[in-house]
């Protein structure tokens, strides 16, 4: 960012005034409207979940919405974060990695976000920092208010400008009281002081505990979360209480006298069959109502365009209400155990079995003790197979034993990214007879590295040893199964996050043996989609993209739904010709598709 940029929003710093609220060129009070989602008790309560929804049936009404997740830790964005410590890294087509929070947004919403939607702490203290080595601040001491209270007051006015928002909605990451979002919370406090009367909604997204033992709801930690978000100086105007059951009448009474919030805005939010309920269930609530009223945005509502879309919506509902086909998908990785690792993988095999009219169950596979002697009990009895994902040597040789499975047993197959690779090295072994292959990732010295780092691209794309981020367009061959599921285009949009490419002078040799690459980069020989024709296998794909990163409810990622509708073809169990070739593979013996 340059020196111009971060000191032209600087105003208001003096020993005259108190006062600093730095605003953005093009900033019209009163334009946008922010609501501010909060947790209580406990993380993991579904905030994201919550307020993309509420985010949802205001834009159903015909309201501009853009949603922005506050996080308190430290790092500058979310690249380096474990996934058993903080979900799946989401990655934005801008190439910023961010919370998984942002992939519920752009599902829930079905648009696109950007590096604006997501704010740390690090950036915030960044910024503030390069600002005072700049003399930005006029000789102040630099003090958590007004300064970075200010900073975070700016990223949000800086995306109501951008996305020329009707509402911003606005997610505190962890809880109230945590000390690294305390100065979040201030921050919302002189936003709602400055923007005036009518200009925020509060919402506070609180726990309803429920012990086995007394058989009964209990609302007093509850009520002591939300004595937290007094005490920040924050009238909360909605208490959302999520819970096992649906809090009852008592609990509801209880905390609206305790926080002064009417009983019609004290409500149950709890468990239900499917995250694509809530929105109903907000709208059944009244809280759409509730929040026009609270920020008088009538006249900006459209009847016509809510009543479009809730029908879209509940079509949706009624596909995934109605599939009464079940297929099975195995998922081959290495971070099972923890299911959000692979959230956005999870929700476009939903948005697929939904379009397809199946629902989609899936079976978890730890490849790390995957073998060529347990992989047919382990996979025999799927419908499909899925490799998402993932860095690193551990679990590698145990997906590469799953992509040969399935390639030569016909079971459909997708890989994305680790797996795309993964899948050309099984290939180049197996069909090619390049004993030894691999990526130099895992093995740095082996003897037919045909995944490496490219020399091409460290000079073309600058990136030098890191990832290639964010959206790409991709060229799609013609003719191909690509070409017929991308419904015909010649070039698509996918995301990336990877480092590893298809080593050129394999390329030759690979498709000699029968592989096709149905999608590369448009300017250079980056391979991106690969796939085995028609009369080989009846679905082998594999794309370097994150595809499931751009899959949405009402439109499901086109490679995502083939292999759905693949699986479907194949419910089926094993033959026993099948089961004899499984042996086969067991015992060593080369199968080629």
């Amino acid at each position: 960012m340059s020196s111009e940029h971060l000191l032209n929003n600087i105003s208001n710093v003096s020993d005259e005034t108190e006062f600093y609220t730095p605003r953005p060129a093009g900033y019209r009070e009163g334009k946008t409207k922010y609501v501010v989602v909060v947790g209580s008790v406990m993380s993991g309560l579904g905030k994201g979940i919550f307020s993309s929804s509420l985010a949802k049936i205001l834009k159903d009404k015909g309201l501009t919405v853009a949603p922005v997740k506050l996080e308190g830790y430290l790092n500058l964005d979310s690249g380096t974060l474990n996934p058993y410590r903080h979900g799946e890294v989401f990655v934005l087509d801008d190439g910023m990695e961010c919370d998984m929070d942002l992939g519920t947004y752009e599902r829930m919403l079905d648009q696109n976000l950007s590096r604006r939607n997501f704010v740390t702490s690090g950036q915030i203290f960044n910024r503030v920092l390069e600002k005072e080595r700049l003399g930005g601040y006029l000789g102040r001491d630099v003090l958590m208010i007004p300064h970075v209270t200010g900073e975070v007051k700016l990223r949000l006015r800086e995306l109501a400008v951008e996305s020329d928002a009707d509402v911003v909605f606005v997610e505190i990451g962890g809880t109230v009281g945590d000390v690294e979002n305390a100065y979040y919370f201030e921050a919302m406090r002189e936003l709602a002081f400055e923007e005036g009367p009518d200009s925020a909604c509060f919402v506070v997204l609180t726990y309803i505990i429920e012990p086995p033992a007394l058989g009964e709801q209990k609302s007093k930690a509850a009520q002591l979360g939300i004595r937290a978000l007094l005490e920040c100086g924050i009238q909360p105007h909605i208490v959302a209480c999520r819970g096992r059951h649906r809090v009852t009448q008592k609990v509801r009474e209880k905390l609206a006298m305790y926080t002064n919030v009417p009983l019609d805005r004290v409500i149950s939010m709890h468990d239900c069959e499917s995250i694509y309920l809530i929105p109903e269930m907000l709208r059944g609530a009244g809280m759409d109502t509730a929040v026009v009223d609270i920020l008088k945005l009538h006249d900006r509502v459209h009847p016509e365009a809510e009543q479009k879309a809730r029908a879209t919506w509940s079509d949706l509902l009624r596909k995934q209400r109605e599939a009464d086909t079940e297929v099975t998908i195995g998922i081959a990785g290495k971070y099972t155990s923890v299911r959000d690792s692979y959230a956005s993988v999870i929700k476009a095999l939903e948005h697929s079995g939904a379009h397809a009219g199946v629902r989609v169950n899936i079976d978890w596979i730890d490849t790390t003790d995957l073998t060529e002697a347990n992989v047919a009990e382990q996979l025999g009895h799927l419908n499909g197979l899925l490799l998402p994902g993932g860095f690193g040597v551990r679990g590698a040789e145990g997906k590469i034993v799953a992509v040969r499975f399935a390639r030569e047993h016909r079971i459909p197959f997708l890989g994305i990214c680790f797996g795309f690779q993964l899948a050309v090295v099984e290939f180049a072994r197996n069909v090619c007879g390049l004993a030894g292959a691999n990526s130099r990732e895992i093995v740095p010295d082996c003897p037919h590295p045909v995944i490496d780092i490219l020399p091409e691209q460290k000079a073309i794309e600058g990136l030098g040893g890191n990832m290639r981020l964010g959206g790409r367009d991709v060229s799609i061959k013609a003719g191909t199964r690509a070409h017929q599921l991308f419904n015909f285009a010649t070039e698509v949009r996918m995301r990336f996050r990877h480092r590893w490419e298809v080593e050129p002078k394999y390329i030759e040799r690979l498709e000699a043996g029968g592989l096709v690459f149905s999608g590369k980069a448009p300017d250079y020989p980056i391979m991106q989609v690969l796939e085995l024709p028609a009369d080989a296998h009846p679905y082998f794909l594999a794309t370097q993209a994150h595809a499931e990163m751009t899959s949405r409810p009402l439109r499901p990622d086109p490679l995502y739904l083939g292999l759905v509708r693949a699986a479907i073809e194949n419910k089926h169990p094993m033959t026993d010709d099948a089961s004899q070739s499984a042996d086969s593979a067991a015992t060593g013996e080369l199968t080629t598709s």
